[in-house]
């Protein structure tokens, strides 16, 4: 997943707050995320993050952090491919940069890099709860501490375009909000839709610039295998020992992997019909 050295980067499409601010409890959903007909926003990959962080006593509150100047830092694809941090803000401005061009109603929304607690449009919020997208004020809130999570806690083998998927996934959800589509069906294919249109990203990453070549069959490797680790059965099998499908919420395994395939195969967000994808 290497970027193109010549790539402009705009960091101000990445905030780095830190260690956040704000108090307040959090209990297990950022609030303002459920929407009409008891579907879930987007609360990222995986809906129990929250519940393994807490299993014991509740999550180690992070070490706070000073916020960087990433704009200072970040400034072509040479530095994102040097810097974790850079990475991000080059994978958020593909993402964005796809979307632009693809459906008018696009706006842009800020990824906010934070640690501990923080408040948002949608309440105060906890690493624990992982990555989300706020409708509330359209921003994708991420904790990079989450990645390590995703491979040593979900058996995910880990790697940047497994940290792409998280972004594009989460950029997923601000696109249903900016066409209606958040109420227009069950938590699990709303997620679905989501895994689809990273995987509809991944597919057109190469037209936006950022990237010297279209990913490698081992990068996408990498996203469907964050997509299994995190399905609902496996979760629950790992957090209950039994596995309930009435009560999912993101979707299985195999359901994640098939969406995000979907998206990748076809190319075009209209292949992610949310009717088409349980």
């Amino acid at each position: 997943m290497d970027f193109r050295d010549q790539a402009d980067l705009d960091a101000s499409q990445v905030e780095d707050a830190g260690g956040g601010g704000g108090g307040g409890g959090f209990s297990g959903f950022p609030g303002g995320m459920v929407i009409g007909g008891g579907g879930i926003i987007g609360l990222i990959v995986l809906v129990a993050v929250f519940v393994l962080n807490n299993v014991g006593g509740g999550a180690t509150p992070a070490q706070r952090q000073p916020p960087s100047d990433l704009s200072t830092q970040c400034r072509t694809g040479k530095d994102a491919d040097q810097s974790e941090r850079c990475r991000v803000v080059g994978v958020v401005n593909s993402i964005q940069d796809y979307w632009k061009q693809e459906i008018s109603e696009y706006r842009l929304a800020k990824t906010v890099l934070y640690s501990g607690r923080l408040r948002t449009g949608c309440g105060s919020a906890s690493s624990a709860a992982g990555p989300f997208y706020c409708p509330g004020d359209q921003r994708v809130y991420l904790d990079l501490g989450f990645f390590d999570q995703l491979h040593t806690e979900f058996g995910a083998k880990g790697g940047p375009f497994a940290q792409a998927y998280v972004i594009a996934h989460e950029y997923g959800h601000h696109v249903q909000n900016l066409l209606g589509a958040l109420e227009g069906g069950s938590s699990v294919t709303i997620e679905l839709q989501a895994d689809c249109y990273a995987g509809v990203w991944a597919r057109n990453a190469i037209k936006t610039g950022f990237y010297d070549e279209p990913f490698t069959q081992k990068e996408i490797s990498e996203a469907l295998d964050a997509a299994a680790a995190v399905g609902d059965d496996r979760i629950q099998q790992r957090t209950t020992g039994r596995i309930d499908p009435e009560s999912f919420t993101h979707g299985s395994s195999k359901q994640r992997v098939n969406a995000f395939q979907r998206g990748y195969e076809k190319g075009s967000p209209a292949d992610c019909d949310l009717g088409e994808l349980r």
